[in-house]
């Protein structure tokens, strides 16, 4: 049972974590020998004590700080799937997460570890449940989904109570559906990928058919550099 530690508390409170504008990742000031820095985000940075592995501090910068209850709702709501993280904390700058141990899709892509077709199933299903309680999932992309175990497990869930759409799941699932095939088993350089999540921020898509059209040329690009043959 988790228990609010004192220590953490403290060591927490000598780290800053500063926003950035245009959706860049945070900037950490401080640290401490005994907080391994896990995961930065464009809102947070999350920290790992030592001592107390199973768990993850998710620390907030000032001015996203108002984020805190919303997110610590979503997970309340969320309570009882295996597809998401436990909060068992939420304090005026961090929440107290369950530690996942697994490894992001994009870490996955990166080193080659192979991505079974499960995992889409389980995305599917942790969507289902999130909309049966009235939430909206979104915001699931490659670096916010965690392969643990052949199974997947969804991270932060702080769009779940916007509104919208933004299709990056359709996405990402048409993708794996076209094109992971391609590259399973392979290292990806992370200047490719990269570079592929640069052209895709960027651009606006209205429909599927278009994305579909972006990813047919993205394969003709990329075969000879994967040194992939064509069937």
């Amino acid at each position: 049972m988790f228990k609010h530690s004192v220590i953490v508390e403290k060591l927490l409170s000598n780290i800053k974590v500063i926003s950035n504008p245009n959706n860049k990742p945070v900037t950490i000031l401080g640290g401490s020998e005994e907080l391994r820095c896990i995961g930065v985000g464009t809102d947070a940075a999350v920290f790992q004590y030592v001592n107390e592995p199973e768990y993850a501090y998710k620390l907030f910068a000032e001015d996203k700080k108002w984020k805190i209850p919303l997110e610590a709702k979503v997970y309340e709501e969320l309570k009882g799937s295996p597809f998401f993280s436990i909060c068992y904390l939420a304090t005026d700058s961090y929440l107290v997460l369950s530690y996942e141990s697994g490894k992001t899709l994009y870490d996955c892509i990166l080193d080659g570890t192979p991505i079974p077709a499960q995992v889409i199933d389980d995305v599917e299903a942790a969507i289902s449940y999130a909309r049966e309680r009235n939430l909206n999932p979104r915001d699931i992309h490659l670096k916010n989904i965690f392969l643990e175990n052949g199974r997947a497990k969804l991270i932060d869930v702080s769009e779940y109570v916007n509104e919208g759409n933004d299709y990056r799941w359709e996405h990402l699932k048409k993708a794996y559906d076209e094109f992971y095939e391609l590259i399973k088993g392979k290292q990806v350089p992370q200047m490719m990928l990269d570079w592929i999540q640069s052209e895709y921020n960027e651009r606006q898509y209205d429909s599927m058919d278009q994305f579909i059209g972006d990813l047919h040329s993205l394969k003709v690009l990329l075969k000879p550099q994967l040194n992939v043959q064509s069937t």
